[in-house]
């Protein structure tokens, strides 16, 4: 059923047809036009383009940062080791992946070469901005009741700001058209901590964080 707020959060974000952004009301036809996108340099040297996976009418929508090697290869997002993170803790939250609309901030790949290997690099305010208006049109179309951002880059495509991960964490937080959202680390960055101690903290409080997303659909 659709919520009074997801009904507010359809209205806000439906993006303004114009010369330049034509009116899309399907996630088939999103997934063409994000594929089209030049908005920024990004597509150049990506694969292809990663658009956001899942159900037409998702309750919860899960913001990433940006496909990483594997889900650029892939096609698709959350595919990786930070994916893996992702469906682990979603299954401890009590969250069916197939029941939530997982998307990214960026739809393509940011890297640099370090030999053979594709590095990853952070999208800057710029292509984040560029990239806002597909996060526009799949809140319009999924309508989701409540946001994840996971990470500072989904946090600014989101809120259209700088987030503080840690300020904002553990309680709701209303975007700027209305919208209910929480903020989380990305599950990446739980791969880059050497102590496995310091580690298994990290997920707890990420799950915790998926819990409160979760009872906040109810």
């Amino acid at each position: 059923m659709t919520t009074r707020f997801s009904r507010q959060m359809a209205k806000a974000v439906l993006p303004t047809p114009s010369s330049d952004r034509p009116v899309i009301k399907s996630l088939s036809r999103l997934r063409t036009a994000e594929a089209e996108c030049t908005r920024c340099p990004l597509y150049k040297d990506a694969t292809q383009v990663v658009p956001g996976e899942g159900v037409a009418r998702a309750r919860l929508m899960l913001v990433g940062e940006q496909p990483g090697d594997k889900e650029d290869l892939a096609g698709k997002p959350f595919v990786g080791p930070a994916g893996r993170i992702l469906d682990r803790a979603l299954d401890d939250a009590g969250i069916a992946r197939d029941d939530a609309f997982v998307t990214n901030a960026v739809k393509h790949f940011k890297h640099e070469m370090r030999g053979k290997r594709r590095l990853h690099k952070r999208p800057n305010a710029h292509e984040i901005e560029r990239c806002r208006w597909w996060i526009d049109y799949e809140r319009a179309i999924v309508k989701p009741a409540v946001l994840v951002a996971m990470g500072a880059t989904a946090g600014r495509s989101v809120f259209g700001r700088n987030v503080t991960i840690n300020k904002m964490r553990g309680r709701r937080h209303r975007t700027p058209d209305g919208g209910t959202a929480f903020v989380t680390v990305h599950p990446s960055s739980l791969l880059r901590m050497p102590n496995e101690a310091d580690k298994e903290r990290a997920y707890r409080d990420f799950v915790a964080d998926l819990k409160r997303a979760k009872r906040s659909l109810k």
